[in-house]
């Protein structure tokens, strides 16, 4: 069994670090209490920000034109965000309804663009390497999990974790933050802007969503076909199930990644071969609901999540 995890582990770690970079987008933006479920269109837009600028850049740059793709993503997935940010915010529109929104532009415009691109739609690049970390690597136990076939993206991921933690709960804009989405209005009334705030919160929440997407293009997709297979949705139950904590995201977003891997990679496995096929491809939905009905009644959402704000309204 320990072998079988050793095998498994780079590819389930590698599947679930865009998951991570993503919900904790997602904190950001439900922590300060607006709802963003456009997470998958805005993976979209950096995947695709992403595809792009680094097909442009790598005959070029090479290795370097990766990073770069990056960086664009990041910026990409941010400025879209100001959509769902200025409708759900200075527009008081529906949360959920700005979010769908955002889903089906992002898919329909960036497939529209690739198109008259490309011809194809598809944009291929070289992803990133993996690579083994020595010393660590030989570590027992964890050396064989964690430091093995892994990519320079996922410590990237794990560094962005510990900010955000550290940016939520020890810094006094993360306390303003955390306060805009349970009460705003005394927020309000101590002389807080509670919608720059918001605003700030949405745009972080778009930067991590484009860096997921982009992710994804740069690890074990190496390609842009218009989607993201649905990882921004995961995503949002993985920020459910992690109860809109960040080592809670950690959690749910690896116990997500483990299950989807070993649905994929089970035919190789001698020890769950025998498995049917139906019951191991839908495995990681069937579990992903169960868990969400399991913790559906000790979930606690930010309190004012989803609420229109309006200043100087008690």
């Amino acid at each position: 069994m320990w072998q079988v995890l050793q095998q498994i582990s780079p590819y389930a770690i590698a599947f679930a670090i865009p998951l991570l970079v993503t919900a904790i987008g997602g904190l950001y933006s439900e922590r300060s209490g607006v709802v963003n479920i456009g997470l998958e269109g805005l993976m979209v837009i950096g995947s695709f920000a992403a595809a792009i600028t680094i097909s442009v850049l790598q005959p070029v740059m090479h290795s370097q034109a990766l990073w770069m793709g990056l960086l664009a993503a990041v910026l990409a997935g941010a400025l879209f965000s100001l959509l769902h940010a200025f409708a759900s915010i200075s527009l008081h529109a529906n949360q959920v309804i700005s979010g769908t929104a955002i889903n089906m532009i992002a898919g329909a415009l960036t497939v529209f663009i690739a198109r008259n691109t490309t011809g194809s739609g598809n944009i291929q690049i070289s992803p990133f390497t993996r690579f083994d970390i020595s010393i660590l690597s030989d570590v027992p136990l964890v050396g064989k999990l964690l430091f093995v076939n892994t990519y320079a993206t996922t410590w990237l991921t794990l560094f962005i974790l510990i900010v955000a933690y550290v940016v939520l709960y020890k810094t006094v804009f993360g306390l303003r933050l955390r306060a805009c989405g349970e009460h705003p209005q005394a927020v309000d009334s101590a002389g807080v802007n509670v919608q720059l705030i918001r605003y700030i919160a949405v745009i972080i929440s778009g930067a991590c969503a484009g860096l997921g997407g982009a992710i994804v293009l740069t690890t074990y997709s190496g390609e842009f076909n218009g989607t993201v297979f649905g990882l921004g949705f995961l995503a949002l139950a993985a920020l459910i199930f992690g109860q809109w904590k960040p080592l809670g995201i950690l959690g749910a977003t690896f116990f997500f990644g483990f299950a989807s891997t070993i649905a994929t990679s089970a035919q190789a496995i001698p020890a769950l071969a025998h498995m049917p096929g139906l019951v191991l491809k839908t495995f990681p939905y069937i579990v992903t609901l169960i868990v969400l009905v399991l913790f559906s009644k000790t979930t606690q959402p930010p309190r004012a999540s989803g609420e229109p704000f309006e200043q100087g309204k008690r």
